[in-house]
């Protein structure tokens, strides 16, 4: 398994800056207009590092690459970026709000060892090309992890997670994301309790749950800049290791959300149903229905459909044992059904966009923009699990993990050890 370790981690100064003004969402969430509204907080707002503004004057030699390389030597000169004295973890807590329940998610930041994925790190999802190429080269300028990476592991021992429980005092940093969540971060020092954590958790599995392209850049890094300084012995370098926040899937508090799939490219819009039927057990709703409770209520394997040539709601509650030369891993996944049956089989499209907000993606089938919406249901925590373990990957966007790790908690920045 991979071994975790605390670091000496670069943290915004808060004697100087405030976290509300100097945190930033997730790249991959920012829109346009939000990246605007994060320059306007602050001059030292970390969106400026991690996904800066590209510019009309921009060449291979002057760049938001180089600029964010230069940002992070510049604040950390003014110290509005100061590095700990001594290698610690970091508790993160997230106390937030879903479906009217409050709830909190306690986890901590600390550096797991790159190894190849399937070797004590397990990936869940299948990824995209264009997002790595632009982390790869933040990380060439930077040299740093900017943005973590959310991984869980299972745990019933319970080691860290009591460490954790028994945190109390006034955060370190402090920050509230656009949906109101209260973002934490404490630090976890001493040896008493940072060898504890590393011992139980360089004992665990790590899974992927959010970043999954940040892993795989990271450990492409570790093999280029190997070959780059002619690596020739076993002594740790500070790219053999990736930031991670990693959170107990034991304790409650972990929120998967589903990505619904709008799609388009039906060729008889008219003759769904049809299609469907020898592998669902179809009910009709009316357009207004709930169809969130609708699913649930069929239990298992379900899914809402709604389609724009009769403008109502239609619950599918599958069948099975359509998809035996799927690995049995798979064959059940709602998500699996959803791509490999519904979709490639019975209707054969390929065009699928991807939108959390029911409504808004109701609105865009009612406005012709697409000929239908798939509503799922979560995909659950011991699916990741059980999938990962078997060493295969669902389709993109398969889960949400919420709320969504803020960028600039904590930074990573590789140094080497004298």
């Amino acid at each position: 398994m991979p071994k975790v370790i605390p670091f000496e981690g670069l943290l915004f100064n808060r004697e100087k800056v405030s976290g509300d003004d100097v945190i930033a969402p997730p790249y991959d969430v920012i829109a346009p207009e939000c990246k605007d509204l994060l320059y306007n907080k602050s001059p030292y707002n970390i969106v400026r590092i991690d996904f800066g503004k590209e510019l009309p004057e921009d060449s291979d030699t002057s760049n938001k690459y180089h600029r964010a390389a230069a940002l992070l030597d510049e604040w950390t000169r003014e110290g509005i970026l100061v590095r700990d004295a001594e290698p610690v973890f970091y508790a993160y807590e997230m106390d937030y709000s879903v479906m009217g329940q409050k709830r909190m998610l306690k986890g901590i930041f600390g550096l797991v060892e790159l190894v190849e994925l399937g070797s004590g790190v397990y990936p869940h999802e299948m990824t995209h090309s264009k997002p790595k190429a632009d982390r790869m080269n933040l990380m060439r300028h930077c040299e740093a992890n900017i943005s973590p990476i959310y991984s869980i592991y299972s745990s019933s021992e319970r080691v860290t997670s009591d460490i954790l429980d028994a945190i109390g005092g006034d955060p370190y940093l402090t920050a509230k994301d656009a949906d109101g969540a209260v973002h934490k971060l404490f630090r976890i020092s001493g040896p008493a309790k940072t060898e504890l954590i590393s011992k139980e958790l360089s004992q665990k599995a790590v899974f992927i749950a959010d970043g999954h392209h940040r892993y795989e850049v990271a450990l492409e890094f570790k093999k280029e800049m190997d070959l780059k300084t002619g690596r020739k012995d076993d002594k740790p370098r500070p790219w053999d290791y990736v930031l991670m926040f990693l959170a107990n899937m034991s304790d409650e508090g972990i929120t998967i959300l589903p990505t619904h799939r709008l799609i388009r490219g039906i060729s008889d819009k008219h003759a769904v149903l049809d299609k469907l039927e020898s592998d669902f057990e179809l009910t009709e709703c009316p357009a207004d229905a709930d169809i969130g409770s609708a699913v649930l209520a069929r239990g298992e394997h379900a899914f809402g459909l709604y389609l724009n040539a009769d403008r109502k709601w239609h619950v599918l509650k599958y069948l099975g044992g359509k998809l035996k030369d799927i690995h049995p891993a798979l064959n059940n996944l709602d998500v699996v059904v959803l791509h490999e049956l519904i979709l490639k089989r019975d209707l054969g499209v390929t065009e699928v966009a991807y939108e959390m907000d029911v409504r808004e993606a109701v609105g865009k089938v009612d406005g012709g923009e697409f000929d239908a919406l798939f509503f799922l249901n979560p995909t659950a925590v011991e699916d990741i699990e059980r999938v990962a373990s078997a060493g295969l990957r669902m389709p993109p966007k398969s889960t949400y993990f919420y709320p969504k790790l803020l960028t600039g908690m904590v930074i990573n920045k590789f140094q080497e050890k004298v």
